[in-house]
């Protein structure tokens, strides 16, 4: 998949590709040529990828070949074992989860799991988890808590699912008995935004003592297309409403949301995967150690206070200090 901003870097590597052919069929040496072509595309490259747009990074976070929870666990990990089931009677293939060693250390790895082609898109419902979803989930950090283990999550989902049946079977009570009990664990909690951070749909896995995203990853109350469409009745206005949102993770820095931000391959996640995971393996067994040295009461402590910071504004502190004059 091309996107629009992309083209002109695709088609500069074209031509690089069409001279390096006609050279090796006519014995000619063109070396400079390439190298100096070389050095554009990647001089080009870097300008492109530097001044993305929260739209265009919204458009690379969904990106079909951006890797996946399941690509980075298999990437990063000596062993994986795949657990199943919430025990009542469901296994969600949007959300799965199972025991891993990262770095020689025990983990419970667990995240949004999107589809590589439509049929497996249907199958995993495009990464949106039913209530069963989030109980497994549950399940599986309670599994974690119970021996010891820290917990890694990958979030990249739309959001929850929202049909009738999800409501049916108690898909908010579900995502509200995660966000309480993962306040509550005793284990290092590290959670990741590595494509699209949505909603509920994230929050549901997406209480941890350190939250980190991928720089071209986004994280939002809704997507911006749904922004537009209830405030402006017109989703053909999502590129404002990304705007409008801060979903980009150097907005969610700066609003002290986000602990870390993981810098991308030049070209995206999508272009380099093994660096990528690279660069995420290295992050999360930094902050695993880090938290590991606290006790359970001073992990549970700031990760309390980190959540209770979100949303104090400076507005706030004026409107008072004026009162009280």
């Amino acid at each position: 998949m091309l996107l629009d901003f992309e083209k002109p870097l695709v088609e500069l590597e074209e031509r690089i590709e069409q001279i390096r052919k006609i050279a090796s069929e006519t014995d000619v040496d063109v070396s400079d040529e390439i190298r100096q072509l070389e050095a554009r595309s990647s001089q080009l490259r870097q300008e492109i990828f530097s001044r993305l747009s929260p739209s265009q990074r919204l458009q690379l976070a969904r990106h079909p070949q951006r890797p996946s929870t399941l690509d980075y666990i298999q990437a990063m990990t000596d062993e994986w074992l795949e657990l199943h089931g919430d025990r009542g009677g469901s296994d969600d293939p949007a959300l799965i989860g199972g025991v891993a060693r990262l770095g020689g250390r025990p983990v419970v790895m667990l995240g949004h799991q999107k589809g590589r082609d439509t049929k497996d898109n249907v199958r995993r419902n495009f990464g949106m988890a039913s209530p069963g979803g989030y109980r497994k989930a549950m399940r599986l950090m309670e599994h974690a808590n119970r021996f010891g283990m820290p917990i890694v999550t990958f979030i990249d989902t739309p959001g929850a699912w929202a049909g009738i049946e999800a409501e049916h079977l108690g898909q908010g009570e579900a995502i509200a008995y995660n966000l309480r009990e993962m306040f509550s664990l005793d284990v290092p909690i590290v959670c990741t935004v590595i494509g699209e951070g949505g909603s509920g749909g994230a929050l549901g896995i997406g209480v941890g003592d350190r939250i980190m995203m991928f720089e071209h990853a986004v994280y939002t109350v809704a997507t911006p297309e749904a922004c537009a469409a209830i405030l402006w009745k017109d989703a053909a206005k999502g590129p404002q409403a990304a705007e409008a949102l801060k979903i980009t993770a150097e907005d969610l820095k700066n609003l002290g949301i986000l602990d870390r931000l993981l810098p991308e391959p030049s070209g995206g996640v999508h272009s380099a995967p093994v660096e990528a995971a690279e660069i995420l393996k290295r992050a999360l067994l930094e902050e695993i150690e880090v938290l590991s040295a606290l006790s359970p009461e001073q992990r549970r402590e700031l990760r309390y206070e980190k959540f209770r910071q979100i949303g104090v504004f400076l507005e706030g502190e004026s409107a008072r200090s004026s009162g009280s004059d």
